[in-house]
């Protein structure tokens, strides 16, 4: 079947033996894709779609559904064929990465032609692998999914959340399931096109032109083997990351921080966790060398998951966050402040003042100028629609009080500056569902303001990225961001995002 892409592009969706679902998608043509299949041999089974000449400027491949079916090797070889030409190989599909973006070079045109120029093209994929048997029973199939969906997009703050106004109702269960992992920093095999869709990963700018994604956990509660991504702003194309490592580095994790220090050109990640295992360690790439480097941090600070990261005045600022404690359970959530000094890498608790908010996990943080915005979060049975500050030159916290009402309450959403005197947070899960909507919040006249705008996301999604990308410094004027992105997060019914989303701030406000 036929679909516009950009109002210029099509694609194809066809089912194979009912074990998955393939699609192609092209642009930059006006061409359709003739949904007319060639099944292969039983041998190596194959099958193509047919496509009329030019080739297409950019090939997205990918797959859906059940891999289960097949041995864990199996691979899909994607090709582009001509009637009388050479072959192109497109790429490889596996369980592990289920698409990839393909762009046409300058000699792939000359490759396809013949004494008649390009003739008849064909999409080829071919099957390498074994079926695999599998158990029948539509029971089984049903408490097979059933325990699937429960299981996805879990919390490790568990339990149920109660209320009314600033409360809400958890459906959350345990998680159990335990899954291999490669650390970060380390190319995974058969990497191309994006990022597989993830939720609770770190995202953070590294200069106007480059944005790096550490981490996070994607579909049956994997965690990503493809861990580091960089973006490259300027065209909106991804790219993996490789780094070396002066000793180990950094295993794969969720729910941790990643801060990029412009003065030290260096990355600093901290916490998160993976199954049952909780880090509070701290690893530093460094963006000039692509190196990383483990910290043997002195003082003392819990391992925690879903806390906030900011960094003022060359220090990193963490607050709130899930930590592990065996009795009681569940997971306790944190309401202390901890400060990480990079020069002289030591942990330590300053003295505030003020009324702190209560303990949490899964908010957000909002630096504009010395004024730290606290928003939200939750500490089972809890979930918080509040607003405090943190007054990071008295280091005093008093809580805000809005004019109008404020947004749901609400976790993992995330929230981004978008000028001296507003911060915006969009998404979320409220306990039941996760969230589509967007508040932009004035600190001048304390009042929410609720945004609607087509170029936003439609979907709900939480445990998402969303930070401000700068503009061009020009001369001695402040590098002012004016384009939001949003990258991953998690719907919190089993589906993942990998969308790269760029809004412009000046459409939106």
């Amino acid at each position: 079947m036929g679909q516009e892409l950009n109002g210029r592009s099509t694609y194809i969706v066809f089912i194979w033996r009912r074990w998955t679902q393939y699609g192609v998608r092209y642009a930059g043509l006006s061409q359709q894709f003739y949904d007319r299949l060639s099944p292969g041999s039983r041998d190596t089974p194959c099958f193509s779609a047919s496509l009329s000449p030019p080739i297409p400027s950019q090939l997205l491949v990918f797959t859906v559904g059940d891999w289960s079916g097949l041995s864990p090797d199996s691979r899909v070889d994607v090709q582009l064929e001509a009637k009388g030409g050479e072959g192109i190989r497109l790429g490889t599909l596996t369980c592990e990465t289920r698409c990839f973006l393909w762009e046409r070079g300058p000699a792939d045109e000359t490759t396809c032609m013949t004494e008649d120029g390009v003739g008849e093209l064909w999409i080829k994929m071919v099957l390498h692998g074994q079926f695999c048997a599998k158990p029948n029973g539509s029971n089984l199939e049903r408490r097979k999914r059933k325990r699937l969906t429960d299981e996805e997009n879990i919390c490790p703050n568990k339990g149920s959340v109660k209320g009314n106004a600033t409360q809400q109702r958890s459906k959350s269960s345990k998680n159990s399931v335990l899954f291999k992992h490669s650390p970060l920093g380390k190319k995974a095999e058969s990497i191309s096109g994006v990022p597989t869709g993830r939720w609770g990963h770190a995202l953070c700018p590294v200069d106007q032109e480059t944005v790096i994604l550490i981490g996070g956990q994607g579909a049956r509660m994997q965690f990503c083997k493809d861990s580091m991504w960089k973006l490259h702003t300027e065209n909106t194309t991804w790219s993996p990351v490789e780094a070396v490592a002066d000793g180990s580095t950094p295993e794969a994790r969720t729910g941790h921080t990643a801060v990029f220090d412009p003065e030290s050109q260096r990355i600093y990640v901290f916490g998160g966790f993976k199954n049952r295992k909780w880090f509070n360690d701290v690893h530093i790439l460094d963006t000039v060398a692509w190196r990383w480097r483990s910290v043997e941090a002195k003082g003392k600070v819990p391992p925690l998951s879903y806390h906030t990261c900011s960094l003022f005045q060359g220090e990193l600022f963490v607050l709130g966050g899930v930590f592990p404690r065996p009795n009681p359970e569940p997971d306790g959530c944190s309401d202390t402040l901890y400060i990480f000094d990079p020069q002289h890498e030591i942990w330590y608790q300053p003295i505030v003042l003020g009324s702190k908010p209560s303990a949490r996990s899964g908010h957000s943080a909002c630096l504009l100028n010395r004024d730290l915005y606290i928003f939200g979060g939750w500490d089972t049975p809890v979930c918080y629609n509040d607003l405090y500050l943190l007054d990071l030159g008295l280091m005093e916290f008093s809580p805000v009080e809005v004019n109008g009402s404020s947004p749901s309450p609400r976790c993992w959403h995330s929230a981004a500056c978008v000028s001296d005197s507003r911060f915006l947070i969009h998404g979320g899960y409220d306990g039941n569902q996760a969230l589509g909507d967007t508040y932009i919040f004035n600190t001048v006249t304390k009042t929410w303001t609720s945004l609607v705008h087509n170029s936003l996301p439609r979907s709900p999604r939480a445990g998402f990225s969303m930070l401000p990308l700068p503009g061009v410094r020009e001369d001695s004027e402040a590098c002012v961001p004016r384009e939001l992105l949003i990258f991953g997060g998690g719907n919190n019914e089993g589906h993942f995002y990998c969308d790269t989303v760029r809004l412009q701030i000046s459409e939106i406000l």
